[in-house]
């Protein structure tokens, strides 16, 4: 059985179409058609057309390297490595100026001399035999009265108000095999891949999670800490975008 052919037939066990690998590898339909029938000449080169290979292999479920393997075999084989003194080595060897070991000697003559400038102040300020007062009270003056405590404020029971969510937090179980697509802010990828019946994935991002499920009913979801249950149940693709506020409150 050739590349193509292996390609389409697993495509088709994992119950997905052309339209959605697509969608999950970001490769074109007309791409994926081609090199479902050995035609690997609009992937834009060997390079390329080993990473369509191993892109797709991944979201249909399958081992890639045999494919690449075969896919080097019938193309000349594989590109040769660089070694990493070629790849890392300079042309011209970089100077490096000596670093000087720092002046402990004279950094400890500083410090003592601070010392002993403290002493001096201490007995200058504190010596000399100051001359010392001390109140009497005079007959039938009051004492001066100590100042009562403030009275304590009284304690509120009023329930703490609840911080603010700082993040959004999703939870994926999978209950069946289905491909998932979850991207954070901006559009960043956070997770590109199947999913097989038991696996467990958690997200997170500061603002907005974005999920696109390949089977609708296949996963189960908890977002920020409440279970969702299964969205979709009996539909195809499921998109989804949850932020910091949801779920909201019934």
């Amino acid at each position: 059985m050739s590349i193509g052919e292996t390609l389409a037939e697993e495509r088709q066990r994992a119950g997905l179409s052309m339209t959605q690998v697509s969608l999950q590898t970001r490769i074109r339909e007309t791409v994926i058609r081609g090199m479902e029938a050995d035609d690997f000449s609009a992937c834009g080169g060997n390079f390329y057309a080993r990473g369509h290979i191993r892109s797709i292999s991944r979201v249909i479920g399958i081992d890639p390297e045999p494919l690449v393997a075969e896919f080097d075999a019938a193309h000349g084989g594989a590109p040769q490595p660089v070694s990493a003194v070629s790849a890392f080595e300079p042309e011209q060897p970089l100077a490096f100026r000596e670093r000087r070991s720092p002046n402990w000697s004279a950094a400890m003559a500083l410090a003592l001399a601070l010392v002993v400038i403290y002493g001096i102040v201490q007995v200058v300020g504190h010596g000399g035999g100051g001359e010392r007062r001390t109140a009497r009270q005079v007959a039938g003056t009051p004492a001066p009265s100590t100042p009562s405590a403030a009275p304590s404020a009284p304690k509120s029971n009023a329930p703490v108000a609840e911080a603010p969510r700082t993040k959004v937090e999703v939870r994926v179980e999978a209950k069946r095999t289905t491909w998932l697509n979850v991207q954070g802010d901006k559009g960043r990828s956070l997770f590109s891949g199947m999913l097989r019946e038991g696996d467990q994935k958690s997200f997170s991002a500061d603002k907005k999670v974005r999920l696109v499920i390949g089977v609708g009913g296949s996963v189960n979801l908890t977002v920020n800490g409440k279970d969702l249950g299964s969205p979709g149940k009996g539909k195809g693709v499921q998109r989804l975008t949850f932020d910091r506020s949801d779920p909201e409150p019934a």
